[in-house]
């Protein structure tokens, strides 16, 4: 079942273009070496030459062939929201080394023109929606997997696609100051997904987690 997050304009442009993307994709993909593809990516390859990869915690596969992304445990088709993704991913994917290092939106490219806006749907959500402060984000972001991360009063890193790794870091408020979220971004993030796509992957996340709190 295709799991929802908020409505965001970023979202609304991204279903707008899913079709010449897809298109377009594959239609790069083809032109790349399957073990270079896979290099690139960290994708497995199977016996039969499809990627497979874990999205969101999903598991898909990629055909080798056609490059048609699928639901690995049914088989079925993904709809063209996760593909869409998933494509872009493997066609952005460079093999750039992780380091580790932490960025926010704005230090994306061109991400300071709408780090607002992404801030209003991640973190300034994730405070308004979250019920239980930082006993309930803990326990939600460990139910995800979270690798806890030492940044803030709570931080929790998660491997979204292979190469790209995201933070949810939340700061306790008290009678001075409110409680405070973010979203961090590992800052190989744009060798491996436009910075539209990042925005859609940090409101997915947030959305998780506070599906994950009870």
């Amino acid at each position: 079942m295709l799991q929802k997050g908020e409505h965001t304009p970023q979202l609304e442009e991204w279903h707008d273009k899913l079709a010449p993307v897809v298109r377009e994709a594959r239609e790069t993909l083809r032109q790349i070496k399957p073990g270079k593809l896979a290099l690139r990516s960290g994708c497995e390859r199977d016996a039969d030459g499809d990627f497979r990869l874990t999205f969101l915690w999903q598991e898909y596969v990629v055909s080798g062939a056609d490059f048609t992304v699928r639901w690995a445990d049914s088989g079925d088709e993904a709809p063209s929201f996760f593909q869409s993704l998933i494509l872009t991913y493997l066609v952005t994917a460079d093999g750039a080394t992780p380091s580790s290092r932490w960025i926010g939106f704005r230090e994306l490219p061109d991400g300071m023109f709408y780090a607002q806006a992404f801030r209003g749907y991640t973190g300034v959500r994730l405070v308004r929606e979250l019920e239980g402060g930082i006993e309930a984000f803990c326990r939600a972001a460990e139910k995800l997997g979270g690798e806890p991360l030492e940044i803030g009063d709570a931080g929790y890193i998660f491997t979204i696609l292979p190469r790209i790794h995201m933070a949810l870091v939340y700061w306790e408020g008290d009678e001075e100051f409110p409680s405070q979220a973010r979203v961090l971004f590992e800052d190989t993030a744009a060798h491996y997904m436009c910075t539209d796509g990042l925005a859609i992957l940090g409101s997915q996340l947030v959305g998780r987690l506070l599906k994950a709190v009870w």
